[in-house]
């Protein structure tokens, strides 16, 4: 697999924000989550937990193991799987980007200690590549100590939890961002070969196609040009593409300029005339028409609700509690 081209597809998802916690739970224990509007990790320091999906068969994670939940899709942890659960919000009703929680739940029992992190990201950054990922990706502690850095991340952050350090909170703030774009990656390479995703990525001229749209957007591309780059014929090209990446070439492509002429819009203050150039635009109008077409609204006001967004008072970062409940059911 081409590991430039998956840094490419993960580069635009724009992480902005990031809550954790560490639970110990003594079994009997049960958490049913709903979904949430961004990425989860959960990473098993001690002992082990089930994890269940509405239609799929539970999963047994064990020390070491992490799964991780690319979309935020609704699931229950325990100690065992049908294990009575309650909500998550009863128990954490706050999980504001930049927070930090300790929570004690269950009983007496068997213990289990969890690390869990929620990734707030731009949804309008994430590829058709993304999308196609599973609801749940699971790593083991064999896979982790196969990745070094995430393995040893991953060690570090569960073992120190001291929040009264110069700094630790944005270390680890910092940490979990690192640890979600690893753990990605470890877990593209572990998917099933028939995974739409990986098919995508390892077919070699579709992969090529992409990495040219990920990272020379700004380029002329037509389906002529791109089935060209990819050495196919132009029909087979645009059959192929639609098939493992799930829309048109065109679509991605201006896909990608969008992601990129958001970006530029929030965090520079180049004038439209360039941003439009950038992105593959060189006419002003047609940037203009595209993007009130792909957003709903035009540049100049984009940019404007997004500073207004940004001067709003934030919660404060790294805003650490602990919330300590025995919950049993």
């Amino acid at each position: 697999m081409d590991g430039d081209l998956l840094s490419a597809l993960l580069a635009p998802l724009r992480l902005e924000g990031v809550f954790h916690s560490r639970w110990q739970a003594g079994s009997p224990w049960g958490i049913a989550g709903e979904a949430e509007d961004c990425a989860l990790l959960h990473y098993v320091h001690e002992g082990t937990c089930a994890v269940e999906l509405p239609g799929a068969e539970p999963v047994l994670l064990r020390a070491g193991d992490l799964a991780v939940f690319p979309h935020g899709s609704a699931h229950r942890l325990g100690d065992r799987p049908g294990r009575p659960a309650v909500p998550l919000a009863a128990v954490l009703p706050e999980r504001p980007p930049g927070g930090v929680s300790t929570l004690e739940l269950g009983g007496p029992g068997e213990r289990t200690v969890l690390l869990c992190g929620g990734l707030h990201y731009d949804r309008a950054a994430i590829s058709p590549i993304y999308r196609a990922l599973p609801p749940v990706l699971v790593l083991d502690k064999a896979t982790l100590e196969g990745h070094g850095l995430l393995g040893g991340t991953l060690g570090r952050l569960a073992g120190e939890w001291d929040l009264a350090e110069p700094g630790a909170t944005l270390v680890a703030l910092r940490a979990f961002e690192l640890v979600f774009v690893l753990a990605l990656r470890a877990a593209v390479s572990e998917l099933a070969e028939g995974s739409p995703v990986l098919r995508a990525l390892r077919h070699p001229a579709i992969g090529t196609a992409l990495h040219a749209v990920q990272t020379r957007f700004a380029e002329p591309w037509t389906v002529e040009s791109l089935a060209a780059q990819a050495g196919m014929s132009r029909s087979a090209f645009a059959a192929t593409f639609r098939e493992l990446v799930g829309e048109a070439p065109i679509r991605h492509l201006t896909a990608r300029r969008m992601q990129e002429a958001a970006r530029l819009l929030s965090e520079t203050t180049l004038a439209h005339g360039r941003i439009s150039e950038r992105v593959g635009y060189h006419s002003t109008v047609g940037f203009h028409l595209a993007f009130r077409q792909w957003y709903g609204t035009t540049p100049g006001d984009y940019r404007r609700r997004w500073a207004q967004n940004a001067a709003l008072p934030a919660t404060t970062p790294g805003r650490a509690f602990t919330n300590r409940r025995h919950l049993t059911r």
